[in-house]
């Protein structure tokens, strides 16, 4: 019999089974979704950085946003894999993970429009940012139905671009090339071609994003059909029988 007396476990009041061992307690903020918060809050440090009431004189500033830009695009990768492995995959995790490679990004071109506008106009930043914007909506409607859009390789290949896209236009503000040994890396033409590249990624996944969607969307207002035409005939013979 389940007892009277019930214990609080997170918050929530659960009734004591007796002498039946009981479950631990999952923390809704345990490790992977502390690194996903830690991520959220290195968004308005990256701002602060990039902005104009910190100065550096021999590239501090561009070195330290983008040690922190590479150091935050490398939890998004983190958190999901420790998730999966200790099984703490939670409600919380869910909702903050892709939420704050939004905000990530977002931040990151919106402070590059200012930061470096030749490099990075406006158009460029509201179509990489309303690619992300699309998907987050595409993922929102296909939850709600029922489903699931999985990210592709292309979306995981996006990230890896965009890291470079994001590191190289940071750097390109101070540089244009930088000497390593005997050999110069071109900063400002890694930049160009990464930036460019980037948005046609984010063109070609937005609409390999849809795809997927429309597919998926598809085949379930088929299977409503299906089964509103079958409800349809049973009560069709329900009614005759009676």
């Amino acid at each position: 019999m389940v007892s009277l007396r019930s214990h609080r476990c997170c918050g929530i009041i659960k009734p004591d089974f007796g002498g039946l061992p009981r479950e631990p307690c999952a923390r809704a903020v345990n490790l992977p979704n502390s690194i996903t918060l830690t991520r959220i809050f290195s968004i308005p440090l990256l701002m602060w950085i990039l902005g104009k009431h910190f100065h550096g004189a021999d590239g501090e500033k561009e070195i330290l946003a983008s040690a922190l830009f590479i150091a935050a695009s490398i939890t998004d990768g983190i958190d999901g894999y420790l998730a999966r492995k200790r099984g703490q995959i939670t409600t919380l995790g869910m909702l903050l993970d892709p939420l704050a490679d939004k905000l990530l990004i977002a931040a990151a071109f919106v402070t590059l429009v200012q930061l470096n506008p030749s490099l990075v106009p406006a158009w460029m930043a509201v179509v990489i940012i309303g690619r992300e914007f699309l998907v987050s909506g595409l993922r929102s409607i296909a939850a709600s139905e029922g489903f699931t859009i999985e990210a592709s390789d292309l979306g995981k290949f996006k990230m890896l671009v965009q890291i470079v896209s994001v590191v190289a236009a940071i750097l390109d503000h101070r540089w244009r090339e930088w000497p390593v040994g005997s050999y110069i890396f071109p900063i400002h033409w890694i930049a160009v071609i990464a930036i460019w590249f980037m948005v046609f990624l984010s063109l070609v996944s937005a609409i390999d994003y849809f795809a997927a969607f429309w597919s998926k969307i598809d085949r379930q207002v088929v299977k409503r059909r299906r089964r509103a035409f079958v409800l349809s005939r049973r009560r069709k013979r329900d009614v005759a029988a009676t």
